[in-house]
């Protein structure tokens, strides 16, 4: 062991998943204003048939990489090639590794974040926090309904014949150059696919608090109407990604700092 890795050293810790083990989900779902969407959304993804937004915060107590940690994220609904899938505007983690996995294999935009997750009773809530600010925080009481009558139409999954729910991401690699200049390379779009395997799932009416915070600006995502909530307990996989298209980089230009904290 040391800075240079044997083959069967590298074959010891090749995986073809990253497996997630009874963990906690709280995910909640609203209508945004579909100005918003098309803003936020970079080329070549469009806009699904409803302008929908969702955050979670989640709980690894074990997973197949030896390493446990909290996680929050917010998505937007989004479209490639027919296919509706949710792009990642945000993923804060509390754990170095799993930040830098999460960004260097597929693109997600993690950052380090204090993380909070807490279930009692019928109660499920969340937040997140940096640079001092709580600019997300979730809560659910889980009724088995949700907010909004029509949302069990709208968020409905339809899972296969083991009981699993497949979840797609939409994702970005860009990468900074080492000397001046936008971008390196042309940035890649990235599928992501995460089987999730509950054996857990309860339904509730949802709240979400969006504070205004100059590194993360979730409180752009505005709150037209809220949808509900979904809590899980499961075992979750995340599949390889695949690189779909490639981008213009100065189109791509003003969506390329998701990653790093800037004003």
């Amino acid at each position: 062991m040391g800075f240079v890795k044997s083959m069967q050293e590298l074959m010891a810790n090749a995986r073809t998943t990253a497996d997630f083990y009874d963990a906690e989900i709280l995910a909640v779902f609203w209508e945004t204003k579909p100005e918003i969407v098309a803003r936020l959304l970079p080329p070549p993804l469009q806009p699904a048939k409803y302008p929908l937004a969702m955050a979670f915060v989640a709980n690894y107590p074990r997973t197949n990489f030896d390493i446990t940690y909290k996680e929050s994220a917010l998505f937007l609904y989004a479209v490639y090639q027919g296919e509706e899938g949710r792009y990642c505007l945000a993923m804060p983690v509390t754990n170095d590794m799993a930040m830098a996995g999460g960004r260097e294999f597929f693109g997600f935009p993690k950052k380090m974040a204090d993380i909070h997750f807490t279930k009692s009773k019928e109660t499920v809530s969340g937040w997140t926090e940096r640079h001092g600010v709580r600019f997300m925080e979730i809560r659910a009481k889980l009724t088995g309904k949700y907010n909004d009558a029509e949302a069990e139409k709208i968020l409905i999954a339809n899972p296969a014949e083991d009981g699993s729910i497949k979840g797609v991401s939409y994702l970005y690699r860009p990468f900074p150059p080492p000397g001046a200049g936008p971008l390196d390379y042309n940035p890649w779009l990235v599928r992501q696919e995460t089987v999730l395997r509950p054996k857990e799932v309860q339904f509730g009416e949802a709240e979400i608090i969006l504070k205004d915070s100059a590194y993360d600006p979730w409180a752009e995502v505005e709150v037209v109407k809220m949808l509900g909530a979904v809590y899980t307990v499961g075992d979750n996989s995340m599949l390889s990604g695949k690189a779909v298209a490639q981008v213009d980089p100065m189109k791509f230009a003003p969506y390329a700092f998701l990653r790093w904290d800037m004003k």
